[in-house]
Parts: C-alpha cells; sequence; structure tokens
C-alpha cells in the first residue's frame, strides 16, 4: 500500500454524459476537467463506449497523472466505472443483481471494495433511471427497492462503511419515495440532499437546473467523512467556462467531490 503522506482523501462522483457520441474535444476537456478535480477516486457514469475510460487513463497519463480503472461493461454500453489514483486498491467489482430489473436498456448498481490508506469502505455505484413522470419514478422505486435491500443486508452482517454516489436521478424533496426504498435517513445520510440545497449538479438548456446527482453514505459506521467538505466542484468556472460553453464541450453535469479522514483505523 503506497504511502499517502496526508491525513484525508477527494472522493468524487461526475457523469460524463456519454448516452451521445463524445467528440475528441469533449474527451481532451474531460481529461482536463478530471486533471484539475485531482481525486484520489472518481465514480464515473455513463462511460461509453467501454473504451472511453482508457482514453481518460492515457490522456491523464499525459499529464503526469497516474490512474488506473475499475469498470463492469453494462448491456447498454452505458457503464459506470471507478478511476482511482494509484496507491488506492480497488477490488472484487460486483453488480447488485436485479438493480436493472431484468432490462438490459438499464443499468445494475456496481458495488466494489476500496482501502485508501487506513480508510476501507464498500462503494456503490449508481445510474437510475432517468425522468420526471410517474412512470419513471416508479421505475427507480423499484431499483431502489433492489439497492435498499442490498444495503441493508449488508449492514446486518459487516461493519464497513457504505459510501453510495452517482447519478441518482432524483431530486430532493421531490423524488420521496426514491429516497425511503433506497435507505431513508435511518440508514443512510444523503449528504447532497442536505449539505447542498440550493445547488444543482444537472445543467439544463434555458438556465434550468436541478439537484440529480447523489453522495451518500451510511449513518451508523461512517466517522471517516469531513463534515461539511462535501462541495459541488465549479468544474465550469476552473476551466475559464461559461455554463452553456461547459454543457456542450465537456459534460451537462458537474462534479460532487468530499474529503474522508484516511489516517486512523476505526475506533483509532
Amino acid at each position: 500500500m503506497a504511502n499517502f503522506g496526508c491525513t484525508t482523501a477527494r472522493v468524487a462522483a461526475w457523469n460524463l454524459a456519454g448516452f451521445k457520441t463524445i467528440s475528441p474535444e469533449r474527451l481532451g476537456n474531460q481529461i482536463e476537467g478530471l486533471a484539475i478535480l485531482d481525486a484520489e477516486l472518481t465514480t464515473l457514469v455513463e462511460v461509453k463506449p467501454f473504451n472511453h475510460m482508457q482514453k481518460l487513463i492515457d490522456g491523464l497519463a499525459d499529464k503526469g497523472c497516474a490512474y488506473s480503472s475499475v469498470m463492469l461493461p453494462q448491456n447498454s454500453d452505458l457503464n459506470v466505472g471507478i478511476l482511482f489514483k494509484n496507491g488506492v486498491e480497488v477490488t472484487n467489482p460486483r453488480f447488485i443483481e436485479g438493480s436493472d430489473l431484468g432490462d438490459p436498456s438499464r443499468r445494475k448498481a456496481m458495488v466494489v471494495d476500496v482501502k485508501i490508506d487506513k480508510f476501507d469502505f464498500i462503494l456503490i455505484a449508481v445510474h437510475l433511471k432517468s425522468g420526471r413522470g410517474n412512470r419513471e419514478q416508479k421505475i427507480r422505486d423499484d431499483q431502489c427497492k433492489v439497492i435498499g435491500a442490498f444495503i441493508t443486508e449488508f449492514e446486518a452482517n459487516n461493519r464497513e462503511d457504505i459510501l453510495l454516489m452517482g447519478d441518482f436521478n432524483m431530486i430532493p424533496g421531490e423524488d420521496v419515495s426514491n429516497f425511503h426504498h433506497l435507505g431513508g435517513d435511518d440508514v443512510m445520510n444523503f449528504l447532497s440532499s442536505w449539505d447542498l440545497q440550493d445547488r444543482f449538479s444537472h445543467i439544463l438548456p434555458a438556465g434550468r437546473a436541478n439537484l440529480l446527482d447523489g453522495f451518500a453514505i451510511t449513518r451508523r459506521f461512517t466517522t471517516e467523512y469531513v463534515r461539511g467538505s462535501l462541495r459541488l466542484f465549479p468544474m465550469h468556472w476552473t476551466m475559464d467556462m461559461g455554463r452553456e460553453r461547459f454543457r456542450t464541450r465537456v459534460s451537462d453535469h458537474l462534479p460532487f467531490i468530499a474529503s474522508f479522514r484516511i489516517d486512523k483505523s476505526r475506533g483509532g
């Protein structure tokens, strides 16, 4: 295990907006954005095609940033993956079976075991069904029931922390049933809902925006989270772009990033 020589590590989540083709210009801008983000681990959503992840890694390497990845191919080739710096341990990738509800056009939640120095946790990376209608919300309800059951069963038999992140496609205060089935406040602390109120992560045309992306941790055990550290990373501003230009040339989502203590074992 590498010696990080620091007390905290940054964990991020970002939707690359890969539903349609990612042009070479957008690829280059995403590489630049990830280099600026400089997270030890980032959950990436809408990685398409599958080899887009390797292009990101190669581009980051050209900038002197050494990263690796873990990703399992989704049926629809709209993938969810984990990008991480050398020295971070990411192992045992698996899907939560049934989290796509048996529909190959949807994405299964991916689970990995992570260890960053002395901080170890389970990461659940999600890209839930999009859409604002009742039908779409019901589909998310059913997806959240499957993922919530996995979390409940895992917590009953383990003491590891759980980090849940990605594109929830859920709006705090609006998609109440989705949050309830995903764990509710009794099990999960939805940091993005509480710490980022009145903020947005999804950029839409005509100035509209929503907080669709999510970042949550288990309530029962997690002590490593640095309170107040979760923030919406203003990547458009750091890259000297307005929101509309960023939306078309990089992604229509902004990343989340948070800090965690990595220098102490549990109870230390």
